[in-house]
């Protein structure tokens, strides 16, 4: 099966439909961040750094970093930030702009194979970001819209990503460096969204044979209970062929339903990484599954 291979200067991960879900942290994005946006404007990278280093340690397989702050010398900030980050963790990075100047002066940094978030079917759009992803052998999220917009029938937002993945052979690009984003509506406003998107990733699987991501939090957009809704959602998504998500992994219970669908679809060898997370601990005095013996501290 259909293995994206992405890395670091000294790590490398597999986004892989036998591989374990991959989790791309959301949190490095001034968007909707006012505080963030404005120190990153100033070169303060203070919350980057914290931002950084909370996801690598709630178990981010990934780290998504956007500069896109109005006004600013995005280029400049996005290349600054990639330093920074590469510096603090060892994790690979997905690069996230809109700007091509940016998208370039952030790979002209990277120390290893990035993902580049994102192309999408328009053809301006594909004539700019492709070459460049050749340029610096990465792979890119291939967003399902082109220039009608985003299509309510996922059969169209299939065709679009299919014709993604043939412009992207035509640069030499090869079909495991394209990681499709099919879209993923909010419920709330469309009751069909989640039929749609776990149809869409089974042709995405079988049909093209390529890798999937999405913006993991635009299932639940606008409802109650967010966090337990995404966790459906995700382990859902995994069953249906999705294979990474772009998200906030501070949200434990999302961790739990990523966590728990890794076990169900064989990619946890024998519960292994779900035991040791919920394993409760051994009372005091007895002998735990590891030989370890837990004493009572000795009172002064």
């Amino acid at each position: 099966m259909t293995r994206t291979i992405l890395s670091s200067a000294t790590k490398e991960i597999a986004i892989g439909f036998d591989d374990p879900f991959c989790i791309i942290g959301e949190r490095i994005n001034p968007t909707g961040r006012k505080k963030l946006a404005e120190e990153m404007a100033n070169g303060d990278y203070s919350r980057v750094e914290a931002d950084c280093l909370a996801q690598v340690a709630a178990g981010a397989h990934m780290l998504d970093v956007n500069a896109g702050i109005p006004l600013a010398d995005e280029p400049k900030i996005l290349a600054e930030t990639i330093q920074l980050v590469q510096g603090l963790t060892d994790l690979p990075l997905c690069i996230d702009s809109s700007i091509i100047d940016a998208l370039e002066a952030g790979l002209k940094v990277y120390k290893g194979r990035a993902l580049v978030n994102s192309v999408t079917g328009e053809d301006e759009s594909l004539e700019r970001v492709l070459p460049l992803v050749k340029k610096y052998d990465a792979a890119v999220v291939a967003i399902s819209n082109d220039e009608t917009g985003i299509s309510e029938d996922p059969n169209v937002r299939y065709e679009v990503a299919k014709k993604i993945v043939q412009r992207a052979a035509d640069h030499g690009i090869s079909h495991d460096r394209v990681v499709v984003d099919p879209l993923v509506m909010p419920i709330g406003a469309m009751g069909t969204a989640g039929k749609q998107v776990f149809a869409l990733l089974h042709r995405l699987k079988t049909e093209l044979g390529v890798n999937t991501t999405c913006g993991a939090s635009n299932i639940s957009f606008g409802l109650p209970n967010r966090h337990a809704m995404n966790a459906h959602f995700l382990a859902m998504a995994a069953a249906a062929g999705m294979t990474s998500a772009i998200m906030n992994p501070l949200h434990e219970e999302e961790l739990a339903g990523i966590r728990a669908s890794d076990v169900l679809l064989a990619k946890d060898q024998d519960c292994l990484k779900w035991i040791a997370k919920y394993r409760e601990p051994a009372p005091e005095g007895q002998v735990s599954a590891r030989g370890e013996r837990r004493n009572r501290r000795k009172r002064a």
